[in-house]
């Protein structure tokens, strides 16, 4: 396996969605709908990646889990039925809505999944925000009173970010994406979400979407108050129990050693990797037993985002 992964994106309408993964990205939208997400790498039941393109052109992100998982990932890796990770592009064109997922004790009692993820800037309006975390002095019962209220948003920590911000959302942190905000998303693989409040909007359907507060409020960390954006670490956004994400500024050629996989998803400029050039927006799956590794910069701005599963290789 000597050449870069390519899988084909599944593509999901959303009410708060967009166009701008075509307008933007270039990428090729089913016509006259809101594409709010294009999940670029996922396992699931109910979504499978499938590879583009090669050898393995039709093989599911599962199957080669399943059937080629050290050729492909490594041998460091959780023993887990699944790929552990889920990978995708938001166009938040509306603001989402105020949500949390669960943390692990309580996922498994609500029949849910936990799911830590956390999100980078691909781009935000002058105006666009982001909601993560309580604000100081709220608690669960100034939280239920403003639910009944309708003053949910009043109560999240809001600030502004711009392009090239980073913000990392654990498990229980209550949470939602402003308008106007594009959006690469790093998370466990997991589609467990519970909404608390939707800005009293309609869904598709034209009816109002449906809120989960019991589930919410069971899953909700009271104790996370007015969180920060990420403050990088060297190259390093994120390095949790679930994954570790970097930034890397490609001023020359630069190697992705370790004996593992790599997942790169470029975020500013064009790259090459094994004679294959990738555009802004391109998600590529860099097998572990891969000989030529290094990736070279195309374009003076050439960025990218390297994702791995713990422990999280030096490059």
């Amino acid at each position: 396996m000597d050449h870069p992964l390519v899988f084909e994106p599944l593509f999901m309408e959303r009410v708060w969605g967009g166009r701008r993964l075509e307008t933007m990205l270039g990428k090729h939208l089913p016509p006259s709908v809101r594409i709010g997400e294009a999940w670029e790498l996922v396992d699931r039941e109910e979504a499978q990646s499938v590879v583009h393109e090669g050898p393995l052109r039709g093989f599911t992100l599962h199957e080669l889990w399943v059937e080629r998982r050290a050729e492909i990932f490594g041998t460091a890796l959780p023993d887990t039925e699944r790929f552990p990770l889920l990978l995708k592009i938001l166009d938040a064109q509306e603001r989402l809505s105020v949500q949390v997922h669960p943390p692990a004790e309580v996922a498994s009692r609500l029949h849910g999944e936990p799911k830590t993820e956390m999100w980078y800037l691909l781009d935000a309006s002058l105006d666009s925000d982001l909601y993560a975390g309580l604000k100081r002095g709220v608690d669960r019962v100034s939280f239920e009173h403003a639910l009944h209220e309708g003053q949910v948003a009043a109560q999240i920590h809001s600030f502004p970010i711009k392009a090239g911000d980073a913000m990392f959302i654990p498990s229980g942190r209550v949470h939602a994406i402003g308008a106007g905000n594009l959006i690469v998303e790093v998370q466990q693989n997991s589609d467990t979400t519970y909404r608390v409040f939707d800005w009293n909007r309609l869904g598709l359907d034209g009816k109002p979407r449906e809120l989960h507060i019991a589930e919410s409020m069971a899953s909700i960390n009271f104790d996370d108050v007015e969180p920060a954006i990420v403050e990088p670490q060297g190259d390093v956004l994120v390095d949790c129990a679930e994954f570790c994400v970097e930034r890397w500024a490609l001023d020359g050629p630069r190697v992705s050693n370790g004996s593992s996989f790599a997942i790169f998803a470029v975020v500013d400029g064009r790259v090459e990797c094994a004679g294959r050039t990738f555009e802004r927006g391109a998600f590529f799956l860099l097998p572990a037993t891969a000989t030529d590794r290094e990736l070279r910069p195309l374009s003076p701005d050439a960025r990218v985002l390297r994702a791995t599963i713990p422990p999280c290789v030096s490059s």
